[in-house]
């Protein structure tokens, strides 16, 4: 049993986009009226802004946070509090502004409302760390912290990528140490690990578009969440390491905090192993600390404090003051140990995986191989894919034996590909991959139709069906009916929409993998009218098992797997100013459709294909029927 103490800081916190606009209303429900607003140069429009929301309970102003808060700062700071009779300090931007906020009101009681423009998360603690000639400590007090924090998602839009990278791994260190700390507990390990997560999925998003608004919103969540984990419980070895290395040799902070943190994580690993296995498991990867490092690079941030500017001179130094005064640890701060973390920081050495030295060079010198790739993206997917596959490798001790099966599978898989079979294609999606590629690349809003995975059975040009054809062209099955129509995401109908149809047959086969069947069948092309409309024969669909007579079907029978496929029919979608949809629809009540082998199934996609006994649309002669009835809702094209 895990015994712990909880014990929350009070704050209060306003999130959203646009709530800038609530400064005033917080200061005034604080009973304030003369505020101090803190900015700084390159944040002068907020400030203005903010300055005119408040009016006339702004009284004075200053724009000279610095980082690390140094305390001639602080002292400069607090001549106009007492000149100007403050009673509140408004502060705007990153972590230099907010330190600054937390040193006036440490010394003055004055209340705080705090607007982070960054991702640091030190808005919500109760800790300042300050720093005088040379040296920078920290103290930790109720008074520190601020009473309201307002986070308006549109004021990190402006903050670079790259910026956004290191603010970001600062803020997932404040979650890290959380959950090898002293004062750890449940309530706390669950929002560190959300952090974590969470960060990890949006610094790429950000990367790639920086005015991605949700991406903005997921990391400023992580950093609220992140902070409040450092203002809950302890700090460790790397906030200790990365206070010494800013207050002495001046580093950036957020900089220096990317650097350390893989390399304290390494540090750490032996002695905290389950808060690293679920470290690992939040970011996706097998090691913790080298996960975090591949991300910082895959990102383009820095990876050694040489490039800050620490003199290699410097680290005797600093694993001196490191063990003078350290802070509560997992494992024992040994100086000779630190100095080491220290030389492997400053070179920018990648933390291993758990393997030997030998295995971890051998990694960067392929690594190192795709440095002259000219494609961006493409660099990085190598250079991660290498990473990933040496690390599953050392961290499941792959045999030799191991090895050759895995390529007797893979070389079996590709022998058996051909125009009418694509088994890496099935393989693809038993593992799941191809619905995570889907769900990645083709996410939705609630308005538009989900996608699916396209299947190793779609042909290029199907036959061109007019409305009300029968592409069964007389197999036997149920007859169904189907009526389709194509809309945008508001219902309006969208014209000569090309939707291409395809489906097996009652035995689960589709044309391909019948050898007697001339021609195609139970596929084909038809265009939306004016209406956005279509209309067809068809034959119910019937669960069917993949084709598992080669590698796949050994590899679902040998972990007692079923190779069955819910019943479904299959949809490509293509429209002016659109996005083409992939997608298919399930008919309710099916057996797999909880089981489907290929992971393929969404709730959104499952249909009622009711039976029917009266007169059919078209007039046809048939006893008994079905009809499926589905509007596809297709999204806006993107600019």
């Amino acid at each position: 049993m895990r015994t712990f103490v909880y014990a929350a800081n009070p704050a209060r916190v306003v999130f959203g986009a646009g709530t800038r606009g609530q400064v005033r209303d917080e200061v005034q429900r604080l009973g304030c009226s003369r505020v101090l607003l803190l900015g700084s140069p390159p944040l002068a429009d907020v400030a203005d802004e903010i300055a005119e929301q408040l009016g006339e309970l702004a009284v004075a102003r200053f724009d000279g946070a610095a980082m690390h808060t140094p305390v001639e700062v602080t002292e400069q700071a607090l001549a106009v509090v007492r000149e100007h009779e403050v009673d509140c300090v408004v502060a705007v931007g990153g972590g230099s502004t907010t330190g600054l906020s937390k040193a006036i009101a440490v010394r003055t009681d004055v209340p705080q409302v705090v607007l982070p423009t960054t991702y640091a998360g030190s808005e919500v603690t109760p800790v300042l760390g300050e720093t005088a000639e040379g040296r920078k400590t920290t103290r930790s007090s109720p008074a520190v912290l601020p009473e309201t924090v307002v986070y308006d998602v549109e004021l990190t839009l402006g903050l670079p990528a790259a910026m956004s990278v290191t603010s970001g791994i600062n803020a997932m260190a404040h979650a890290v140490e959380a959950l090898y700390s002293e004062q750890a507990n449940p309530v706390v390990d669950g929002m560190a690990l959300d952090s974590i997560g969470r960060m990890a999925r949006a610094l790429p998003r950000i990367a790639a578009d920086p005015r991605d608004l949700d991406a903005r919103a997921d990391a400023l969540h992580a950093a609220w969440l992140a902070g409040t984990c450092l203002g809950t419980v302890g700090m460790g070895l790397h906030h200790k390491l990365c206070h010494t290395l800013g207050g002495t040799f001046d580093l950036p902070h957020a900089e220096t905090h990317t650097v350390v943190l893989p390399h304290a994580m390494a540090y750490n690993a032996p002695a905290a192993p389950e808060a690293m296995r679920r470290i690992a498991e939040a970011l996706g990867v097998a090691d913790a600390a080298a996960g975090v490092h591949d991300l910082v690079a895959s990102l383009g941030g820095p990876t050694s404090l040489r490039e800050l500017g620490m003199p290699e001179s410097g680290i005797a130094e600093a694993a001196d003051l490191a063990v003078a005064k350290p802070y509560p640890n997992p494992r024992e701060l040994v100086r000779d140990d630190l100095a080491a973390l220290l030389t492997a920081a400053w070179r920018g050495d990648r933390p291993s995986a758990g393997g030997s030295s030998a295995l971890a060079r051998l990694t960067e010198q392929v690594v190192a191989s795709f440095d002259r790739t000219p494609d961006a993206r493409a660099k990085q997917l190598l250079t991660d894919l290498v990473r990933h596959l040496h690390e599953y490798v050392i961290s499941n001790d792959v045999t030799d034996a191991e090895w050759r099966r895995a390529i007797d599978f893979l070389t079996r898989t590709g022998q058996l590909c051909s125009d009418t079979r694509q088994e890496f294609v099935l393989l693809s999606d038993t593992l799941g991959v191809s619905s995570a590629v889907d769900l990645l690349t083709n996410s939705r809003t609630p308005d538009t139709t989900p996608s699916a995975v396209l299947g190793p059975f779609y042909v290029e040009g199907p036959p061109a069906a007019e409305h009300g054809a029968d592409i069964a062209q007389g197999l036997p099955g149920e007859p169904l009916w189907c009526d389709i129509a194509i809309t945008d995401p508001d219902g309006t109908p969208i014209p000569d929409a090309v939707v291409d149809v395809w489906q097996s047959n009652e035995d689960g086969f589709y044309d391909v993998q019948l050898p007697d069947q001339d021609g195609p069948v139970l596929r084909a092309r038809f265009r939306t009218g004016a209406d956005g409309r279509l209309t067809f024969w068809s034959i119910v669909p019937a669960d069917y098992p993949i084709p598992d007579d080669g590698p796949v079907g050994q590899l679902l029978r040998a972990v007692g797997r079923h190779p069955y496929r819910a019943a479904h029919v299959h949809f490509l979608i293509d429209a002016p100013g659109h996005r083409q949809l992939i997608t298919q629809l399930f008919t309710s009540g099916g057996q797999y459709l909880d089981s489907d082998t290929v992971f393929g199934v969404k709730d959104e996609l499952i249909v009622d294909m009711p039976v029917q006994d009266g007169p059919t649309p078209d007039g046809r002669q048939v006893d008994r029927w079905r009809r499926l009835d589905f509007t596809f809702h297709l999204a806006p094209a993107e600019n």
